[in-house]
């Protein structure tokens, strides 16, 4: 069979799945650039440790859909699928912290916007990189297995149950993880980062996990919708 032949009888890849792979990575990318930023909403009454302003790093919204494309992923195409999805994203961080940081020290033109400001907005710090890597690599392979192991134990069936109890956990890992590294670790020994009150470090953890807690309730339908269009659309294909 010749090189040509072979490519047009080629099988190509799911559209789910690579759909859910731009989801995933385009999230990750998106959340890596902006955790650096701290939010702040008040709130109508006061939660326990959090008091009446609800904080949460800015990446907490992106880095949450990371968990529904994953939960979505390994429902559609297995445990290894997704574990492989996880580990080359963890090295597509390197990519584009190496992308930003080529594009911070090049000369600026005379045009350019002040390139402090492009700095202090994308250059993200060594605390920030630090706790959300390791965050990633834990709390994501965390939801992959869990998952896994959730659906081999109901047999397929409660989709809700897995989604819910997997994102659930390993986003409480990855909160504690990111925040105790990036607002208190780092810049308690080493000096990197702003030195944040251990009380705003516990509302941080607060905040970004309630937020967490909430899409993952509100995501749920999300899942049964996006599991099911893709099923039926590939077995309309094949």
């Amino acid at each position: 069979m010749s090189e040509a032949a072979g490519r047009e009888t080629a099988p190509s890849p799911p559209a789910g799945a690579v759909v859910l792979a731009a989801i995933f990575v385009t999230s990750l990318a998106t959340a890596q650039l902006t955790a650096a930023k701290v939010l702040a909403f008040g709130l109508p009454f006061e939660l326990p440790l959090a008091g009446a302003e609800l904080a949460l790093p800015g990446a907490a919204l992106a880095y949450a859909l990371t968990f529904l494309a994953s939960d979505c992923y390994t429902e559609l195409y297995g445990k290894r699928a997704a574990q492989v999805l996880v580990n080359v994203a963890f090295a597509m961080n390197f990519l584009v912290l190496a992308l930003v940081w080529s594009t911070i020290l090049a000369p600026a033109a005379p045009s350019s916007i002040d390139p402090e400001a492009f700095e202090l907005v994308l250059g993200a710090s060594t605390n920030i990189v630090l706790g959300s890597l390791l965050a990633y690599v834990v709390s994501q392979n965390l939801d992959v297995v869990v998952f896994h192991a959730l659906r081999e134990a109901t047999g397929g069936e409660k989709l809700w149950l897995r989604n819910v109890a997997s994102t659930a956990t390993s986003q409480l890992v990855d909160t504690v993880i990111f925040v105790g590294i990036a607002f208190w670790l780092v810049p308690q020994t080493v000096g990197i980062g702003p030195q944040l009150p251990g009380a705003i470090v516990v509302s941080l953890m607060v905040g970004q996990y309630l937020l967490k807690l909430l899409i993952v309730v509100l995501d749920t339908p999300v899942v049964y919708l996006i599991t099911g269009a893709i099923r039926r659309s590939e077995s309309t294909v094949r």
